[in-house]
């Protein structure tokens, strides 16, 4: 009787592998019929591969990857045969057959009980995954218009993982570059990090931009992306380091060195922000901007007021319609004037008195233009013009141009 029971029990271990074995060939047919019904072939499928007699069955996965593949070119022939496909099922198939080609490849390639590894599959997984590769662009890009940017990244991502893997590599000759890594991986690196950009996802975004920047395309606009991401998160350190890479590479782009020259100041490392600043004007030495925000470190960090005057002066002369120039170099000379002032206030020798103010005056009388041209480039509605207003009237106040004054408290006044 024992003998028995165990012999039954192998007869039910037995009819319960082939039950799954014939799901899995049934799902197949359901999804090869002349009216394919993908839905009750992925049913059928679900089963199988969760079952401990057939989830380790490379066919298993390879007949799940099939089902997805076989709906996703159901839809692209009506696309080819100028009919309306419905692209979101079309689309959603194909991001499937991928993860399923990718585990069946894998078991598929594993040794049998003699330790050798006799494939069935993989030609075929190979040929499919080749064919349907440019897809892979046209689904991140549907995607993208539909705002769905998970599904755009996990799109760009497959192309990726797929043009890098092991059977695109497989039969190359020595220096050729395999299936898809040409022109379009570099577009599909680019836009997963676009992608990426609009999940709120910094770390995601990070990987994938750190990625993409180590190819030569748009390089200089993905360290600006991946360095904008270290600087939300708070890595310092990895801002820092892909901001000097950005200058190695792209010495004349301002985004690196402002930003770099920014986190120095900010550190109070007035010294190294300059030095970096002067090696920018080095390699270029026509970039006004340069020139100002070197002169700002130099008056409000360093107190070199004479340094200070002389970096303005320069970035003037390289562009005179800079307003911000103008004020910079205005304050210079308007400050001074205050404190000569000041002083001079506090002399009760009139002779004395009288010679320091007009040093005063003299400083004024410097500023003046600066801030005249400053107020003239800008808009009649910033605050700046506000601001330069209320200077204005001061300096006109202290050189005694009275109809200028009264002109400008008019406009103060807002009786203009």
């Amino acid at each position: 009787m024992k003998k028995l029971g165990l012999t039954l029990g192998l007869c039910l271990i037995a009819s319960v592998s082939f039950g799954q074995k014939k799901a899995v060939s049934e799902a197949l047919r359901f999804a090869k019929d002349a009216k394919p019904n993908f839905e009750e072939a992925r049913k059928k499928i679900k089963g199988a591969l969760e079952h401990d007699e057939t989830k380790n069955d490379a066919k298993t996965w390879y007949t799940a990857g099939q089902i997805e593949d076989m709906q996703f070119t159901a839809e692209n022939t009506k696309l080819m045969l100028g009919q309306q496909p419905n692209e979101a099922v079309m689309y959603d198939a194909l991001l499937n057959v991928y993860p399923y080609f990718r585990k069946a490849n894998e078991l598929d390639n594993l040794p049998d009980a003699k330790g050798k590894v006799k494939p069935k599959f993989t030609k075929d997984i190979r040929s499919t995954l080749k064919a349907n590769l440019v897809y892979y662009l046209n689904g991140g890009a549907y995607f993208f218009d539909q705002r769905d940017y998970k599904k755009t990244l996990d799109f760009f991502n497959q192309y990726i993982e797929i043009a890098d893997s092991k059977l695109m590599k497989e039969g190359v000759k020595p220096g050729e570059a395999p299936v898809g890594v040409d022109s379009v991986y570099l577009l599909a690196n680019y836009y997963a990090a676009i992608a990426a950009s609009q999940l709120n996802d910094h770390p995601l975004a990070i990987e994938v931009m750190a990625r993409a920047s180590k190819l030569d395309y748009k390089k200089n606009d993905m360290l600006q992306y991946l360095a904008e991401e270290y600087r939300i998160v708070g890595d310092t350190v990895n801002f820092k380091k892909t901001l000097e890479d950005g200058i190695a590479i792209f010495p004349k782009e301002d985004y690196f060195i402002m930003s770099l020259v920014s986190l120095y100041i900010t550190s109070e490392e007035h010294e190294k922000a300059v030095e970096y600043l002067n090696t920018a004007i080095k390699n270029d030495p026509s970039n006004a901007q340069l020139y100002d925000v070197a002169g700002r470190i130099y008056e409000s960090g360093l107190k070199d007021y004479e340094k200070a005057e002389e970096f303005f002066k320069k970035s003037i002369e390289l562009d005179s319609e800079n307003a911000e120039s103008q004020s910079d170099l205005g304050r210079i000379y308007f400050n001074q004037g205050v404190i000569q002032l000041d002083e001079a206030n506090n002399i009760s020798d009139v002779k004395k008195y009288n010679e320091e103010k007009e040093k005063a005056k003299e400083l004024f009388r410097k500023a003046l233009p600066c801030f005249e041209k400053a107020y003239q480039l800008n808009p009649d509605d910033s605050d700046s013009k506000q601001a330069l207003r209320s200077i204005l009237s001061s300096i006109y106040y202290n050189l005694e141009m009275g109809d200028k004054l009264e002109e400008m408290n008019k406009l103060m006044n807002g009786s203009n």
